[in-house]
């Protein structure tokens, strides 16, 4: 799986970074990316193909939030999630849905995450972004 991750604070970068070349050493089939900034993303997006990008909406590039998204969901076809400190996190991968967005339907609270945990378990790291790619199961009529 290869993943796409926009995320401008430096401290998470490290933590996502280290939880993935834990992954790796494993023998878990991942290649995490890392992206600073929206230009990052989308020159990224450019020239690469990936499974899963998942998005900070606070970038210091980008003011509005639901735009973040617009901008990083034009790029291509890939499923996305939304990982955020924003109170606007569910309002916007909501919307993003809306539009025919092939989004998570639930954001995730980026302090909650545990970090530390996926350091100390890769696997639990990994599950976690499976978990955000996977398609919500179509409803019986």
């Amino acid at each position: 799986m290869k993943v796409l991750w926009v995320e401008d604070h430096h401290r998470a970068q490290e933590m996502l970074m280290v939880a993935a070349t834990k992954a790796v050493r494993k023998r878990l089939q991942l290649d995490l990316v890392i992206a600073a900034s929206l230009m990052e993303a989308e020159r990224r997006l450019r020239f690469e193909q990936f499974d899963l990008v998942v998005l900070d909406l606070r970038l210091p590039d980008s003011i509005d939030e639901t735009m973040t998204l617009t901008r990083i969901a034009s790029m291509g076809r890939f499923r996305m999630a939304v990982v955020s400190a924003s109170e606007n996190r569910d309002a916007v991968a909501k919307a993003a849905i809306a539009a025919g967005c092939d989004c998570a339907p639930v954001a995730v609270a980026k302090e909650t995450l545990p970090f530390n945990r996926f350091i100390q378990r890769p696997e639990e790291f990994f599950q976690f972004l499976q978990s955000l790619t996977r398609q919500p199961e179509p409803q019986a009529a």
